[in-house]
């Protein structure tokens, strides 16, 4: 991949992490484009469900992710013209696109359509390869993390206030198994890259973590 001259802001990290909310804040402070890679895992896994199909089938999900029907209006994402924007944020659509996300070939489909988000004056682009493998030159590489019971926490509250079910530890359990599936696929695993781009968020407000973003960006941005 060439290097660009439209900055890029990789936020990366584990599920329920916030970096989703993170990136979102620290997109809007700058003015940036605001990228959210999980989503088209989950339209992924909510398409493969619409039609009949495992997620599980590599090569039905990948074929399928090949010409996935999905558009992003602001905060609105559409499939097939359908609002999904909610639908995507179950725990069964989430827990579904942790297994398709384990398809090389559904990564490969999906990169491009990732790259294209990047426009000026520039992107803030949240998930977990962004800095290693879609923006691997990214100006900022940011691994946002949590514990395992904080981010369940987080999770649990977020979906009962969107009026989901949910059951504070079978989230937990889900989250380690996704961690470990994550952390340990063949293509594009969740890894924190080098120590200085960590930045722990247990006993931080969001607040406080954006503000912590934007003085790593500032940094950067004055070396340069």
């Amino acid at each position: 991949m060439n290097a660009s001259p439209i900055a890029v802001i990789a936020i990366d990290g584990p599920t329920a992490s916030g970096k989703g909310t993170v990136a979102l804040r620290v997109a809007a402070a700058l003015g940036f484009h605001y990228l959210d890679s999980g989503a088209l895992y989950r339209v992924t896994a909510l398409c493969a469900l619409d039609r009949g199909i495992d997620p599980r089938d590599g090569a039905e999900v990948t074929a399928m992710a090949t010409d996935l029907p999905v558009s992003f209006a602001g905060a609105r994402i559409e499939l097939a013209g359908v609002d999904v924007s909610e639908a995507i944020r179950a725990e069964t659509i989430s827990q579904y696109a942790s297994v398709v996300a384990s398809h090389p070939g559904v990564r490969t489909a999906l990169l491009e359509r990732q790259r294209a988000f990047r426009k000026a004056p520039g992107l803030v682009a949240d998930g977990r390869d962004m800095g290693s493998v879609v923006f691997p030159d990214a100006r900022l590489k940011v691994f946002l993390t949590a514990s395992a019971e904080i981010r369940a926490q987080r999770r649990h509250k977020q979906l009962i206030e969107k009026g989901f079910a949910a059951n504070l530890g079978a989230i937990l359990q889900e989250l380690r198994s996704r961690d470990a599936r994550d952390s340990s696929r063949a293509v594009a695993p969740l890894q924190a890259g080098a120590p200085d781009t960590v930045l722990d968020s247990d006993g931080m407000t969001i607040e406080q973590v954006v503000d912590a973003v934007l003085e790593r960006y500032r940094r950067v941005v004055d070396q340069s």
